[in-house]
C-alpha cells in the first residue's frame, strides 16, 4: 500500500504542478522538479524511491520520449545530425573541462574530477524536449538540432563510461578493443534502427519489400489489425521493445523509444485505403492517447522522482554553497557559449536557433545520476562534497532549461516566425 499511497501524492502534485504552471506561465516541468523537491525533504515521499515508484517513472520518460519522437519528422532529424556534429562536440568537451578543472581546484583528486566530470557532460535531452513541448517548439528546427546533438553526446558519453570508470575504479587501463567495442555497439544500434524503417514497416518500393518471406512481416498489420482498434497498444509495444532494445547496446531507454517514434508515420495507420477520414481518425486517436499518457499522467511521475534527488542536508549544503555556486555559474556561461557557437558556426543555424540550442543543452540527468551513482554509492570514488556538488547543480541547471526556454522565446519565434508555426 506505501506505493500507491505515494503514486497517489505524486498524481496530486501532478495537479498541483499544472495548476500553478498556468497562474505562473511556466513550464509545468519546472513545477514537476520544484514539487517532488519539496515534497522528499518534507518526508511525504521517500528519500529512496520504491521499485515500483521507480518502474513507473523509467516508463513515464520511456512514452515521453516516444511521444516527442512520434510527432517528429525522421527525415528532417537525420539530415540535422549532419548539422549537430559541432554542437554534440564543442558542447561535451566545454563542459567536461570545465567540470574536471572546478573539482580538481577543490579536491585535487584526479579519478573523483573526471568522473564528476563524466556526469555534468551528457545533456538531458528529456529535460528540454518536454520544456519545448510545453512551449509549441518541440517541432522546430532547433528542437531538432539539440535531440540529434544529445544522441552524439549519449554515444560518446557512453565510450566515456567503458573508460574513465573502469579506470577510476580499478586503477587498470582500458584497452583499445573495449573502446572500439562500445562505438561499434552504437553503429550497431542505429543500423538495427534502420533496418527496423525498411523491414518491420515496407514500403511497396523498398527493396526489403520484394524479398520473399520478408515482404510478408508488416508490423503495419497489428497497427491496423481490427480496425486500428489496437493500434495504441501496437505503438506502445513498439516503443517498449526498441527502449529494451537500446538498453541492451548501452544506451538509455528513452533514446530507443525516441528512435521508435521516428519509425512511425502516418501512412501506417490505413484502415481502408479507400478512406483517408478512418485513417486520419485512427492516426489521431493515438497520437492523442500517447500525449495523454506522455505528458498528463505517467510522464510527470518521472520528472517529480527526478525531482526527490535534491535531499537537503543543511550542513553540508553550507559547505558546499561557494562550490556549488561556481560549478553551476562557470557550466552555465560555457554550455550555452559552446552550443550555441558550435550550432551558428558548424551548423549554419540562425543567431536565435543557436541561443536557443545553447539553453537546451543545459540539463543534467539520466546519465548524470547514473555516474554519481557509480562513483559515490558503488565504488566511493567521490565524496560527500563532491556529490551533493553535483547534486544542486544538476538541479540548478534543470531548473534554468524551462527557465531559459520561457525567457528567449519570444525572441526565438520573432526570427523563425515566417519559418515556424507557434
Amino acid at each position: 500500500m506505501e506505493d500507491l499511497q505515494s503514486l497517489a501524492i505524486i498524481w496530486i502534485a501532478v495537479f498541483f504542478a499544472h495548476y500553478a504552471a498556468g497562474k505562473t506561465k511556466l513550464t509545468p516541468v519546472l513545477w514537476f522538479l520544484a514539487v517532488g523537491c519539496i515534497l522528499v525533504n518534507l518526508g511525504l515521499l521517500p528519500r529512496e524511491p520504491s521499485v515500483f515508484i521507480k518502474g513507473f517513472a523509467e516508463i513515464g520518460i520511456i512514452v515521453i520520449m516516444f511521444a516527442l519522437g512520434f510527432e517528429e519528422n525522421s527525415s528532417d532529424f537525420m539530415r540535422s545530425i549532419k548539422r549537430s556534429w559541432g554542437i554534440a562536440f564543442f558542447g561535451a568537451v566545454a563542459p567536461f573541462s570545465i567540470a574536471y578543472f572546478i573539482c580538481f581546484y577543490f579536491w585535487r583528486d584526479v579519478n573523483g574530477a573526471l568522473l564528476c566530470a563524466l556526469a555534468m557532460t551528457a545533456t538531458a535531452v528529456s529535460l528540454t524536449m518536454v520544456s519545448l513541448k510545453s512551449e509549441k517548439l518541440h517541432t522546430s528546427s532547433a528542437a531538432t538540432g539539440i535531440m540529434t546533438s544529445a544522441v552524439l553526446d549519449d554515444v560518446a558519453a557512453l565510450s566515456l563510461v567503458a573508460v574513465l570508470v573502469p579506470m577510476a575504479t580499478t586503477g587498470i587501463d582500458v584497452s583499445f578493443l573495449s573502446i572500439v567495442l562500445v562505438t561499434v555497439k552504437a553503429l550497431g544500434f542505429f543500423l538495427l534502427i534502420s533496418i527496423m524503417a525498411t523491414w518491420l514497416f515496407p514500403v511497396d518500393s523498398g527493396v526489403l519489400a520484394r524479398v520473399p518471406l520478408l515482404n510478408r512481416f508488416n508490423l503495419r498489420d497489428l497497427i491496423t489489425m481490427q480496425k486500428g482498434e489496437h493500434a495504441i497498444l501496437s505503438v506502445l509495444l513498439l516503443a517498449l521493445l526498441v527502449a529494451l532494445l537500446g538498453h541492451e547496446f548501452g544506451f538509455h531507454p528513452a533514446v530507443g523509444a525516441y528512435m521508435a517514434g521516428l519509425i512511425i508515420k502516418e501512412d501506417y495507420f490505413v484502415v481502408v485505403k479507400t478512406s483517408q477520414s478512418q485513417t486520419s481518425t485512427v492516426f489521431e486517436e493515438t497520437r492523442q492517447a500517447v500525449e495523454s499518457v506522455a505528458f498528463s499522467w505517467i510522464g510527470p511521475v518521472f520528472f517529480i522522482v527526478l525531482g526527490t534527488q535534491l535531499v537537503l542536508d543543511i550542513p553540508i549544503f553550507i559547505r558546499v554553497i561557494e562550490e556549488t555556486l561556481l560549478l553551476t555559474s562557470c557550466l552555465f556561461v560555457g554550455q550555452i557559449l559552446s552550443a550555441g557557437l558550435a550550432a551558428r558556426y558548424t551548423g549554419k543555424f540562425n543567431w536565435q536557433e543557436s541561443w536557443m540550442i545553447g539553453f537546451g543543452m543545459l540539463g543534467r540527468a539520466e546519465l548524470a545520476f547514473v555516474v554519481m551513482d557509480i562513483a559515490y554509492r558503488q565504488h566511493s570514488i567521490i565524496n560527500d562534497e563532491m556529490f551533493y556538488t553535483l547534486m544542486f547543480t544538476a538541479f540548478l541547471l534543470n531548473i534554468s532549461v524551462p527557465v531559459c526556454i520561457r525567457w528567449w522565446k519570444p525572441h526565438f519565434l520573432k526570427a523563425t516566425l515566417p519559418m515556424q508555426d507557434p
